[in-house]
């Protein structure tokens, strides 16, 4: 069922996605999250008070900070696999969190404050929004594996994330309060982060194999939003039911896409977003009659809510036998082409 949902995606998008890439390319628009050349660069960019960095992870651009500082940091490692970094395969998280930025999905989405909204701080990124507290797993937490891992060398000041103002408890803030209270997913990204770091060079870490990078990153990844799905599965009550269903099929499909090691460079990443809705969706939204979304949009939300009711029927048994598929490299290369096909 798995491979047939996403051969019926890959059968009836690919022609779109290819022009859509062309056009990016050729104008330069819209490859880079929103107000990338603006965020910091390097753990020393943020705030230093007290022999402390300070980050404000609540804010927009300071997250995307967090973001370019892994992807400077590491780009040395990733000079045989695309030009000015492109193929990074760490480009799929800053990329995802800008579109989550540019469609409103960080906002706060109960109205009770005017956080994330033009009238008000529109940087400012809300802890009552699901998106946005799913994406501090996927932000906060690699940066911080990475700061334990040694990427940035021996900082002089120690990393302290400022807390958001409601869920304190839900979130840690240094790599000594993370190491305390969720180790096993420190230990994750510290493991992707470590493997470059101790190969000591560019040509070292050229010699690893890009599949078993991808595999430590994307076990990380997988690992994160387990990890936060049920903790902020009451913050989907603040979502419409079309919104709160679409989330839900999207960290699902993370699960299917994650076992075939697909490379997150910018190029794969860019190419996967176009199908992605570029709004929230509102009660009154039935998939696949969207009629300000393209049919190809409609039909990609159709594949994931259809892939995740399955899943969910076979209580899981699907995710594991497309794992299992997925175990092998020749399997994985099914796979991988089956997702890159849309772009095609």
């Amino acid at each position: 069922f798995g491979i047939h949902a996403l051969l019926t995606v890959t059968i009836t998008l690919s022609p779109v996605t290819a022009a859509a890439w062309s056009e990016k390319d050729a104008t330069g628009k819209d490859i880079y999250p929103s107000l990338w050349n603006l965020a910091p660069e390097n753990p020393l960019d943020f705030l230093v008070k007290d022999n402390k960095i300070i980050i404000n992870a609540w804010n927009y651009q300071e997250r995307l900070g967090l973001y370019k500082s892994l992807l400077n940091s590491s780009a040395k490692y990733f000079t045989a696999f695309g030009y000015q970094n492109s193929g990074n395969i760490l480009w799929g998280l800053p990329v995802q969190h800008g579109w989550q930025f540019r469609t409103g999905r960080l906002a706060d989405p109960s109205n009770v404050t005017s956080c994330g909204y033009e009238d008000g701080d529109l940087l400012c990124i809300s802890v009552r929004s699901w998106w946005s507290c799913m994406n501090y797993y996927l932000a906060v937490i690699p940066f911080l594996g990475a700061v334990e891992a040694g990427l940035f060398g021996q900082l002089q000041y120690e990393i302290e994330i400022l807390p958001p103002e409601e869920r304190r408890s839900d979130f840690c803030y240094s790599v000594a309060d993370c190491r305390t209270r969720i180790p096993n997913l420190m230990n994750d990204w510290k493991a992707y982060f470590e493997v470059k770091h101790k190969a000591k060079s560019p040509a070292t870490f050229s010699s690893f194999k890009l599949d078993d990078a991808l595999c430590l990153m994307w076990r990380a990844h997988v690992a994160s939003i387990a990890y936060a799905l049920p903790k902020f599965h009451d913050s989907l009550k603040y979502l419409s039911d079309p919104e709160a269903n679409f989330g839900k099929d999207w960290a699902n499909a993370v699960d299917f896409i994650a076992a075939t090691y697909f490379s997150t460079d910018l190029l794969n990443t860019n190419n996967f977003q176009v199908f992605l809705p570029q709004r929230m969706l509102v009660v009154g939204d039935v998939i696949p009659f969207i009629s300000d979304f393209s049919p190809q949009q409609n039909r990609v939300l159709l594949s994931l809510s259809a892939l995740y009711k399955t899943n969910k029927i076979t209580g899981g048994l699907l995710l594991s036998l497309w794992r299992k598929t997925m175990s092998t490299e020749e399997g994985r290369k099914l796979g991988q082409k089956l997702i890159a096909d849309m772009a095609s």
